[in-house]
């Protein structure tokens, strides 16, 4: 008979995950997800706000670029760093042997 207090317990990999690994993990989550939002912020409010009136000098498309910036442009990069933020969250994952 086993015993039912074993089924949620963590693999034995994991166990060498102390309180200093996890520091240093988090610390590179947050600083990967501090970069990919200063990204985003420029984007959508430098690309589409802020630098749009410069940005309209030149044209993509056939459209104004600060326009298409605000209109489309920065829903593709939003679609890129969701790629971006998975690629590296997985290779962070494996250097840090935490990987499913």
């Amino acid at each position: 008979m086993s015993d039912v207090s074993d089924k949620g317990a963590a693999p034995e990999a994991k166990s060498d995950f102390g309180p200093e690994k996890r520091a240093a993990y988090w610390r590179a989550n947050k600083g990967l997800l501090g970069k990919l939002l200063v990204v985003w912020f420029l984007v959508s409010f430098g690309a589409g706000i802020l630098f749009e009136d410069w940005l309209n000098q030149f044209e993509f498309f056939g459209f104004k670029l600060g326009f298409w910036f605000a209109q489309q442009g920065s829903i593709y990069v939003f679609v890129v760093l969701i790629f971006v933020y998975a690629r590296k969250m997985r290779q962070l994952d494996r250097d840090f042997g935490v990987e499913d």
